[in-house]
């Protein structure tokens, strides 16, 4: 469904995204994933026709993006950051007035803004002036006016930015009943957004893809927590167990040892390390397989990106 290749844009001497390469297949809910001046923004104009590409070749269901920009426009829903509303309208007249500018024919256009409202949740707010709504109705607009042309793939940047608790909830549950037709690319800094409504997860760091993997995977551990009175000899018998790859202290506090057992099968290992354990005669505080965030994972890619740089 999407595909870019090798793809950069720079600012003159900036590298805004620096070969990015991937591919995306239908029905998917993909994070884009990054701190501010990532990249994320960058690679969503790009894909969305907003912006060339300095180097690359982007593809949306074999369309060429420098190719055939409109063509590429037409499958494609974008919500910008900040949604491109205006207050002074009723909410029915601005989503007409945006199936007029989709190129929407008369005689669909009133069918695509009932199926958009009742998709959004819009309906009880079609005759209110945008500049009455609430942040979070308002981000319904702006989501209204990405799909009333039913495009292959609907682009969210920050969708959520500036909502109030109950408000991105409502905004996750509606991205994942629209995720079951569109492929869906959300693009924030908020790692609980990914968490709760993407299947896939790519992280930009600096321009860089720094990962792409499914979420599960990207949380799934191969390390045991292990929690033991200090002074316990571990390393030397936990050593010794089959799949242990290797053991290392982590900290000591409050009369225990904290170490990190990496193994091949996190469900078997605890089971014997716990055994190994009780054989020696320790105190054992807790073990269990590691609970990874993506907070986490996401502060390791960090810190493994400066390593790499520095070096």
């Amino acid at each position: 469904m999407i595909s870019f290749e090798n793809v950069s844009r720079k600012y003159g001497p900036v590298v805004a995204v620096n070969g990015v390469s991937l591919q995306i297949d239908r029905g998917e809910i993909v994070g884009l994933l990054g701190h501010n001046g990532a990249g994320k923004t960058t690679l969503m104009k790009m894909l969305t026709g907003y912006l060339e590409p300095t180097s690359g070749t982007i593809k949306v269901a074999d369309k060429d993006v420098l190719e055939d920009r409109i063509g590429v426009q037409r499958q494609i829903g974008y919500l910008p950051e900040n949604a491109p509303l205006y207050p002074e309208m009723l909410v029915q007249e601005y989503l007409f007035m945006m199936t007029e500018l989709r190129g929407i024919p008369a005689d669909q256009r009133e069918a695509a803004v009932a199926k958009a409202a009742s998709g959004t949740g819009l309906h009880g707010h079609m005759v209110k002036p945008i500049s009455s709504l609430s942040k979070g109705y308002r981000q319904r607009v702006g989501i209204a006016q990405a799909i009333l042309h039913d495009p292959d793939v609907l682009v969210l940047d920050e969708p959520t930015n500036g909502l109030d608790p109950v408000q991105i909830q409502s905004i996750r549950e509606l991205i994942q009943r629209l995720g079951q037709n569109t492929t869906i690319i959300l693009s924030t800094h908020i790692l609980q957004e990914v968490e709760a409504v993407c299947d896939r997860v790519l992280v930009m760091i600096d321009g860089n893809l720094a990962a792409d993997s499914p979420l599960s995977a990207l949380l799934t551990s191969t390390t045991v927590h292990l929690a033991v009175g200090e002074g316990a000899n571990v390393k030397s018998v936990i050593a010794e167990l089959t799949g242990v790859t290797d053991v290392k202290k982590l900290s000591n506090a409050n009369g225990f040892d904290t170490w990190a057992i990496d193994v091949d099968v996190p469900e078997r290992a605890t089971s014997q390390i716990l055994s190994a354990g009780m054989d020696a005669g320790w105190t054992i505080g807790s073990v269990g397989p590691e609970n990874k965030t993506l907070d986490a994972v996401f502060r390791q890619l960090q810190a493994d990106y400066v390593a790499k740089e520095a070096r």
